[in-house]
């Protein structure tokens, strides 16, 4: 089984307890919309939320007047976001091999869903964002915070978290410029945060 079935089959195993929990923007950190919404909300082209599970932000991005596609492989979370959004386009894919023509699209989020990546996958996926954006689009993550790249015990399957400088410069390995980023301490049952917004560079 590959990394994408094993992450498939684990999520829509708990879709519905996930979807209860964090499948609304109003679950979200109004910091975190508000950051989202700074590096997206002005795109006039096609912005794309890669990993967009029950698809809340995708939902909210659209409320923001953006052209925002939601990508998943879960076809819970799918099924899910088209029942919640039916004005919104919803479409199974990977992050690895995206189905865009290069520099066809103007905005990336992809929120939470690089953290199953193991750390010697992430530049590629990096590198293929890079690939499909245009030039000056921006790119906005959201990862988990930790003092070293590792992997710890999700709640759903093995995660990874990383240092806000080691994505940095994977970033900019990939060909992006960052912009900027927000640190949230762990709180409770809450790890640290760090959302980043980088731009693709012009070459």
């Amino acid at each position: 089984m590959d990394r994408d079935d094993k992450v498939r089959q684990a999520y829509a195993s708990v879709a519905d307890l996930y979807i209860g929990l964090f499948g609304t923007r109003e679950q979200v950190d109004p910091d975190d919309l508000a950051f989202i919404g700074r590096h997206l909300a002005s795109r006039t082209g096609r912005v794309l939320d890669l990993g967009c599970g029950p698809g809340h932000l995708t939902g909210h991005l659209r409320s923001l007047g953006v052209d925002a596609t939601g990508i998943d492989l879960v076809p819970e979370f799918l099924a899910h976001a088209r029942a919640a959004h039916p004005d919104v386009e919803f479409h199974s894919g990977s992050l690895e091999s995206l189905d865009v023509v290069a520099g066809s699209v103007d905005g990336i989020l992809a929120w939470y869903s690089l953290i199953h990546l193991p750390p010697e996958e992430l530049d590629g996926v990096l590198a293929e964002f890079r690939r499909a954006l245009v030039p000056g689009g921006p790119l906005v993550l959201g990862m988990f915070d930790h003092d070293e790249v590792g992997p710890f015990d999700h709640k759903v399957v093995t995660a990874y978290r990383w240092p806000v400088d080691e994505i940095s410069e994977r970033l900019t390995r990939a060909g992006f410029v960052k912009v900027e980023h927000l640190r949230r301490p762990g709180k409770g049952d809450q790890r640290p945060h760090t959302a980043y917004a980088a731009v693709a560079g012009n070459s």
